[in-house]
């Protein structure tokens, strides 16, 4: 029976340390933790203007969030 390789990659979010499986390198995965998404990278794939280039998109994904919350909220206080 073969066993799936994992490889360890901080959450760009949170913090926290994740496993992932080596069979999803270079796509979208999301912590389970957060809810996070980022790229599965290992730290020798990774370049800075891969890095950089994903930060508008997250930026913008992380105020539409915030803006999401502070509705709810809002709502919740009769506001």
């Amino acid at each position: 029976m073969l066993r799936s390789v994992y490889y360890h990659q901080p959450c760009p979010v949170c913090g926290r340390t994740l496993q992932i499986s080596v069979e999803l390198l270079g796509k979208r995965v999301y912590c389970q933790h957060c809810g996070g998404g980022f790229l599965a990278l290992d730290d020798t794939l990774r370049a800075s203007d891969a890095r950089t280039a994903a930060l508008p998109g997250k930026v913008d994904e992380l105020l539409v969030r915030a803006a999401e919350a502070l509705e709810r909220a809002a709502v919740g206080q009769g506001g």
